[in-house]
């Protein structure tokens, strides 16, 4: 037990300790990555210690349950014995009446004794007489036995009343200290947890302010959100020459948002056969279809009837299968709806709602628009708010893993290949949207280097270095941002010279080996390792996405790692 108690108090101090750090800064982007590395650690700890606690506590429950049927039995036995003295008491009654009359006859006998011999010289019947005393004597005999009797039982009703007693003073303890016990235990582990529920709260909200950062930073790409933005500009750098060896980019798989439809990945699917509606439950879940209408306001068009507004969406091109456009009208017109709430609200014209140009588009989009007329789809009797982007990339995500809150019914984590995903190659040649540009790519560039986005071998390593010293020192966070643009929160740049030498000895100067390995169960990079050093693939996401040259990131949670 003392063991026990040990381990709890361990584990609120530590995390006592760390709770005293979550003070955080706008622009502390590598603090908050501390903090939140260390918030899940402790997490990660407190769980570990108190699933433990609670298999001591199952194991000291267990215990207690059998005190306290001990317990229980010896109440039962108490009740027992005090019902046995009781029926002792009454027969010690109706034996000392018994032992009266007993010793009033022993007195007669005893006076009888004394004529014995008087009458024995004046009878003339010898054998009678021999009879009457033979039957005189065995009655005193009974009598005497009757008096031990008696007085053992009255020995023996003394010495369990005093037993008894003990029992009693004994068991007041004991029920005390397994009451106590019981609730210390529970008391214990609902505080673990209570605390464990905080430490996920911090990091909901931590997580929540670092996705705020992260996206501020990925907006500078300008990368279109769908295909209605226009062509996707994604270029792929392996063909590119950037003039020097040993060079290093990462490619993401896909780019934002990644939630709801792709719309190459429905023109896959289109292509492959599936209908609109088998493509659009491909990639919502809990829906149904069903037909409606309504007038919407739009933003510098006024109020029009919504098959009208649908002639006028610019998100798909005319060329793509005539199933995929229908799952982009349905779509489309279950958007319209959800965002305006059945036509109360205004939706705006551009990518941030959904692109609109006005009038008839035409072509094959008309035609499907005609084709689906009035049809949405429905979660728990309301249109739903149907995201979708031009390439998730192999791979959909519910909107809370994305953007954080609540999840929606109808999103959801899909594999969006047409066989299974074993390695990165796999997911490049099976996806549905693998005819995409933007399917695996590297993002950002530089006037040199042939406008690419390889990277040199010490460029890398100096990432590697800022981010073995902000874990080592997240102090340092706010010197550790790009250097060729100014630092973002007023201070000081390190260069890779002077990060090198705050590293001292652990600092790398070029990169050896490098390899990424994925979980492709759920899409996503699970660790970058580099010259044997291994960090977890969304810290080293994060990192690289602050001290990377000009507007080089990574942005998704799967990429890979190329090298020529």
């Amino acid at each position: 037990m003392k063991g026990f108690v040990s381990i709890i108090f361990t584990i609120f101090l530590s995390l006592f300790f760390i709770a005293t750090v979550f003070f955080v800064q706008a622009d502390e982007l590598d603090d908050i990555n501390k903090q939140l590395d260390e918030l899940n650690k402790s997490l990660s700890s407190s769980k570990v210690a108190t699933a433990l606690n609670e298999q001591e506590l199952a194991k000291l429950n267990s215990q207690l349950d059998a005190i306290k049927s001990q317990v229980v039995q010896i109440e039962t036995d108490i009740k027992k014995k005090e019902l046995d003295i009781r029926a002792g008491d009454n027969k010690l009654k109706e034996q000392k009446k018994l032992l009266d009359q007993r010793i009033a006859s022993l007195y007669k006998n005893r006076g009888k004794q004394q004529d014995a011999l008087l009458q024995l010289l004046v009878t003339d019947n010898l054998s009678i007489f021999l009879k009457q005393f033979t039957y005189q004597q065995t009655l005193l005999d009974s009598d005497r036995r009757s008096i031990v009797r008696v007085v053992f039982l009255v020995k023996d009703l003394e010495e369990r009343k005093l037993a008894l007693e003990e029992e009693k003073e004994r068991l007041i303890p004991i029920k005390e200290a397994v009451a106590k016990q019981s609730d210390f235990l529970y008391g214990e582990v609902a505080s673990a947890k209570e605390y464990e529920g905080h430490l996920q709260q911090q990091i909901v909200q931590l997580s929540a302010k670092q996705q705020e950062i992260l996206s501020q930073r990925l907006a500078s790409l300008n990368l279109p959100q769908s295909l209605g933005a226009g062509p996707l500009i994604c270029t792929d750098d392996r063909n590119r020459n950037p003039g020097f060896g040993n060079a290093i980019a990462f490619f993401t798989f896909g780019i934002p948002h990644r939630i709801g439809m792709s719309q190459y990945g429905a023109n896959g699917r289109a292509n492959a056969g599936q209908s609109h509606e088998d493509i659009l439950r491909a990639y919502f879940n809990n829906i149904s279809f069903e037909n409606r209408n309504a007038r919407i306001k739009v933003q510098g068009f006024g109020e029009m009837d919504l098959e009208e507004y649908m002639l006028g969406i610019y998100e798909m091109p005319n060329s793509f299968h005539i199933e995929a456009l229908k799952s982009q009208a349905v779509a489309a017109r279950s958007y319209a709806l959800a965002y305006t709430n059945n036509g109360a609200n205004e939706i705006c014209t551009t990518q941030s709602c959904q692109v609109y140009k006005g009038g008839n588009k035409g072509g094959t989009w008309e035609q499907a628009v005609k084709e689906t007329a009035g049809k949405v789809m429905v979660a728990d009797g309301q249109p739903i708010t149907a995201w979708y982007a031009s390439t998730a990339g192999g791979y959909t995500f519910t909107n809370d893993v994305v953007w954080g809150g609540s999840q929606r019914s109808w999103t959801k984590n899909l594999q969006d290949g047409a066989g299974p995903y074993n390695g990165f190659q796999d997911v490049i040649s099976n996806a549905y949207d693998r005819d995409s540009p933007c399917m695996y790519a590297a993002q950002g560039w530089r006037d040199e280097y042939d406008k690419s986005a390889w990277l040199k071998s010490e460029e890398v390593a100096d990432i590697v270095n800022t981010l073995l010293l902000v874990k080592k020192d997240s102090s340092t966070a706010e010197n550790l941002y790009q250097t060729d643009k100014p630092n973002p929160a007023g201070k000081e740049t390190w260069s890779a010279e002077k990060v090198r030498s705050e590293l001292g000895s652990s600092a790398i100067t070029t990169v050896n080996d490098i390899s990424v390995s994925a979980d492709f169960g759920s899409g996503r990079t699970s660790t970058v390792t580099i010259n044997g050093i291994s960090f977890g693939g969304s810290e080293f996401k994060d990192r690289f996405n602050l001290r990377a040259p000009a507007n080089l990131q990574i942005v998704g949670p799967l990429f890979n790692v190329e090298r020529r």
